[in-house]
């Protein structure tokens, strides 16, 4: 099998653990089977291995809602080691059945065998519809070996035919599992691809529009927001085609995570329009840490792009809204950085305007001294 993403492991340790009826059906079944052959045979072997059954039992059901209780604070290396743990309990189930099953044949109980036989035949169904073949593979092979040594020790033939065709059924079991679990994993890969599409820009691979306002509805704090768009962008889709300006929109995605680093958010709104969402301190701190973030936006932006071996220039505009209360609605917050924004623009562009700065005010400042750049070759 290939190697699995984190998201995708986790979904599959997920689902393995979701099986709460089926492993509390299962024990509860084999531990009652087991008393009632060792109440009928009188047999102390039937007797041990009915409490080893229930204490394995209890152990896979206490973990099983332990997982469901921690599963939100599980990192990547904790699903690894539930999920190895998850086997030992199988594991350890299909021995002890596996077990009952031997005991069966060595005290001649026909009776007991049948009851047996089909409750591996239960385990067996179950849990190839888990999703880790490795656990499925090694559960059912503990549970099966000892009834099939049982059988080609038995002197009819008929039993070891018997072996023969538990040991075909392990081989398919095998097949079926692998399968399953290919199926399972391409219908989690596809509901992760969909849950990317809804929140991401299919070009640059930022986050969009609904992710942006998702995360900043998620913030508690003040934070910066950002609107940024680009100057002279049409210019390049007139001289180069429309190829070459997806080409300059992913490259600016990539520059935008460049200046925020891992402190924010960088999003595509549309066409050539982003939005930053930067955490920040309250008051003047906030307020320089987010002129800072745009000063380094504008500047990275004005810096030459390459585009299929030619040298390109552009300009980027900005409008900067600290949200410090957060008593606007979120659209309304975004609205006034895009307010700020277009005041830039009108300005001559190249650099960034505040959003409590009347619509009058001069008082801005460009992120050099050098005037808004044209697309230049």
């Amino acid at each position: 099998m290939q190697r699995l993403d984190s998201e995708t492991r986790r979904e599959l340790a997920h689902l393995l653990y979701s099986s709460m009826p089926l492993v509390g059906t299962i024990s509860a079944g084999a531990v009652v089977i087991g008393a009632v052959m060792a109440w009928v045979a009188r047999d102390p072997g039937y007797a041990a291995i009915t409490m080893a059954l229930l204490v394995i039992g209890v152990f896979r059901v206490v973990k099983l809602l332990m997982f469901a209780a921690r599963f939100d604070q599980l990192d990547d290396a904790d699903i690894i080691r539930w999920e190895r743990l998850y086997g030992l309990g199988a594991a350890a189930f299909g021995l002890a059945v596996g077990g009952l099953s031997a005991r069966a044949f060595q005290i001649g109980d026909g009776p007991g065998i049948w009851m047996c036989f089909g409750l591996s035949m239960s385990f067996c169904v179950g849990i190839v519809s888990r999703v880790s073949p490795w656990i499925v593979m090694s559960s059912s092979a503990v549970l099966l070996i000892p009834t099939v040594i049982a059988c080609v020790l038995q002197p009819e033939p008929v039993f070891r035919m018997g072996a023969a065709m538990l040991v075909l059924f392990w081989i398919t079991l095998r097949g079926t599992s692998y399968r399953l679990t290919a199926a399972f994993t391409e219908r989690i890969e596809a509901q992760q691809a969909l849950r990317r599409q809804a929140h991401q820009d299919f070009l640059t691979g930022l986050p969009n529009r609904a992710a942006f306002i998702a995360a900043l509805r998620g913030l508690d704090g003040p934070a910066a927001i950002i609107a940024i768009d680009l100057d002279g962008f049409k210019s390049i889709n007139d001289a180069f085609g429309h190829q070459a300006g997806d080409e300059l929109l992913c490259q600016v995605g990539a520059r935008l995570r460049q200046c925020l680093g891992d402190s924010g958010l960088a999003a595509r709104f549309g066409g050539d329009e982003f939005m930053l969402l930067l955490p920040v301190a309250a008051a003047q701190p906030g307020r320089d840490a987010a002129g800072a973030l745009a000063r380094r936006v504008v500047s990275s932006l004005a810096d030459p792009f390459v585009l299929a071996g030619t040298r390109v220039q552009i300009g980027a505009s900005a409008g900067i809204l600290l949200a410090e209360h957060r008593t606007a609605e979120t659209e309304a917050l975004i609205d006034q950085a895009d307010r700020a924004l277009y005041a830039a623009k009108r300005a001559g562009g190249h650099q960034w305007r505040w959003a409590d700065e009347e619509p009058a005010d001069t008082d801005w400042t460009r992120a050099d001294d050098t005037p808004a750049l044209a697309p230049a070759v």
